[in-house]
């Protein structure tokens, strides 16, 4: 099963990525050291209490939103770095769409703070939202795997870029209103069939950039869960918050 093996030395602590070499932040274009300056890191990369099942905010000492105890999603938890706004979401579309690579350390190592601070047990094996082949063609990577491996590596877990497929190509889930999104995904993934014992009876972390209704985390999770996936949980560096009152 093609991995990224777990180190053999002890893990570091926990902290924000570093460079060698100064360079330009890149939220406050202001000379530092790591993609985002610590300043910067200290006064956006910062999450207050969540749902343990959905990633959305929720006042202390709250530990599920109502919406998930009325209705649990197939995922069993979620964890996420941060909320998808302004300076994140400019960056996301950066790291995602305008090959900002290096953006990736910075929001692996956020998805990695946050999962271990949980006191959850990790996953035994960490999946990337796959891609449509002509997707990834276009774009030349997929952004899940990318901070999939990252994240795997920083907490000394496995990943896996080959264990679920996507079927078909899909219309963006942004494009579409939130009641349309389910509909978008059923049946787009599938466990690729030679790794369904890899699967079966392990707990899953399951990587991407953004959340925003879960509808693509509910789908993978049905499929895995289908395949004897024994927890599903979705790890996203920006959890979309619900839409205010209008």
């Amino acid at each position: 099963m093609p991995s990224t093996p777990a180190p053999t030395a002890p893990l570091e602590p926990l902290r924000p990525w570093r460079s060698r070499w100064p360079g330009l932040c890149a939220i406050c274009h202001g000379w530092g050291r790591g993609r985002v300056c610590a300043d910067c890191l200290g006064r956006f990369l910062r999450s207050g209490p969540r749902c343990q099942r959905c990633a959305l905010p929720v006042p202390a000492p709250v530990s599920t939103c109502g919406a998930c105890l009325a209705r649990p999603p197939a995922f069993d938890a979620a964890i996420a770095g941060v909320d998808y706004g302004p300076p994140w979401n400019h960056l996301v579309t950066r790291f995602k769409f305008h090959d900002a690579l290096d953006l990736g350390a910075v929001f692996a190592d956020a998805i990695a703070a946050a999962a271990a601070s949980r006191g959850a047990p990790l996953p035994e094996l960490v999946l990337p939202v796959p891609l449509a082949a002509g997707r990834l063609r276009e774009r030349g990577y997929n952004q899940a795997w990318l901070l999939a491996r990252r994240i795997a590596r920083r907490l000394g877990l496995f990943a896996d870029a080959g264990s679920l497929v996507r079927l078909r190509d899909t219309a963006h889930q942004l494009a579409l209103p939130p009641a349309a999104r389910a509909g978008n995904v059923r049946g787009a993934f599938a466990v690729e069939p030679g790794r369904r014992a890899a699967i079966a009876g392990r707990r899953i972390a399951v990587v991407d950039d953004v959340m925003t209704t879960g509808s693509t985390g509910e789908e993978i999770a049905r499929v895995l869960k289908q395949a004897g996936a024994a927890h599903v949980a979705l790890w996203v560096f920006a959890r979309t918050p619900p839409p205010g009152p209008t």
